[in-house]
């Protein structure tokens, strides 16, 4: 069942786990497909990322090409159309003495903590498909959301 695109976030914070479900397919790529056409549909839409974001995504797309028969062209085109998506980028030097906290804290990684000091940051929930962060940071103050939950 597609969500309803009302009723997906205006704005939020991206995990390059969920971006890549628009490639690859994989449980909830439907999903991903939908907020990221939820926010080209939607002008006053802002999808955040920390810059590393699309460095996050790159590895991912380079083991998809080693280990997995995925075409190095088609992971050049993906990347570029990634890169056309409009996201708003923020330099993850302003959020690293947030991180820091947060992983500590949390006892989460660094990473983690970055795009969960974007969302803290933006006051917008992060949506990611790693569950393992979503448990990991349920007993605490942040809004992080499955993106299976946005069924």
């Amino acid at each position: 069942m597609q969500p309803n695109p009302s009723d997906l976030p205006l704005a939020c914070v991206l995990d390059a786990n969920v971006a890549i479900k628009l490639f690859i397919n994989q449980p909830d790529s439907d999903l991903a497909r939908a907020l990221f056409a939820s926010r080209l549909a939607r002008p006053a839409a802002q999808y955040h990322v920390p810059d590393f974001f699309y460095a996050d995504c790159t590895n991912v797309l380079a083991r998809y090409v080693r280990l997995a028969e995925y075409p190095a062209r088609t992971a050049h085109q993906n990347m570029a159309r990634l890169m056309m998506q409009g996201l708003r980028i923020m330099p993850t030097v302003e959020l690293l003495p947030a991180a820091l906290d947060i992983a500590i804290v949390c006892g989460i990684s660094g990473y983690d903590a970055c795009y969960v000091a974007l969302s803290k940051r933006t006051g917008t929930p992060l949506i990611t498909a790693d569950e393992k962060l979503v448990k990991a940071m349920a007993d605490h103050p942040y809004q992080i959301r499955a993106l299976a939950s946005l069924r």
